[in-house]
């Protein structure tokens, strides 16, 4: 990173909109979407943050945020994505003035980085890459044992072999005991009601989920 870029951090999109996934789902919440990732999924809906974006200060961020809230007090929900937000190194301070200003923070990440770090107020939204996403090789399994309980780990479903080894994996680290556990259809790969079926024949102790904000504007860039 160039020197005088070194208290700053590259952004893609800061924006308001409801909350797709996760436990917040529905929730109004402003997104802070990080610039670039190390990872290539087959699945990837956000390329486009791959590269580009604009050096935002940490305060220009935060302004961001407060203007995107305006005056509502009541509904502070703000979640870092990507990319992958944590291959910026400044992203962890970012996440600590975010819970200092009194949001309700949440960091969505590919589980591929070291998430332990992570300020322990932050909700880790954490991937498992299954086997369809041609990544599932740089899943960091240490970081399982990091989570707790207010933590979540997302499997993205896309056939029924990955499936079957988002179980397996489920069964093997007892993830049940650990943290909640969210499957998710992959967009437009695998049918919803196929995985919802799947899910209640094996009586599995997940939470289903569908991306809201795709069902309501598609792919739309910043929704």
């Amino acid at each position: 990173m160039a020197k005088e870029h070194s208290d700053k951090l590259r952004i893609t999109e800061i924006f308001y909109s409801l909350q797709g996934e996760s436990r917040s789902v529905g929730f109004p919440t402003v997104f802070i979407r990080l610039t670039g990732c190390p990872l290539r999924c087959g699945y990837c809906d956000t390329t486009y943050a791959f590269q580009g974006g604009e050096w935002y200060s940490e305060e220009k961020i935060l302004e961001e945020v407060a203007r995107l809230f305006g005056s509502n007090k009541t509904s502070q929900y703000v979640t870092v994505t990507g990319g992958e937000p944590l291959a910026q190194k400044n992203c962890q301070n970012l996440l600590k003035r975010l819970c200092d200003s009194g949001y309700t923070v949440s960091l969505e990440t590919s589980g591929a980085l070291d998430v332990c770090d992570v300020d322990s107020r932050v909700v880790r939204v954490m991937d498992l890459k299954t086997p369809a996403s041609g990544e599932s090789a740089k899943n960091r399994w240490e970081n399982i044992d990091c989570l707790t309980e207010q933590d979540q780990v997302k499997f993205v479903i896309c056939d029924r072999n990955d499936y079957d080894w988002a179980t397996q994996v489920f069964n093997d680290y007892k993830l049940s005991e650990r943290c909640e556990v969210l499957f998710s259809p992959a967009y437009k790969q695998v049918q919803e009601r196929e995985l919802a079926e799947w899910i209640l024949e094996d009586k599995l102790a997940v939470r289903f989920q569908i991306q809201l904000h795709k069902i309501l504007w598609d792919e739309e860039q910043g929704r």
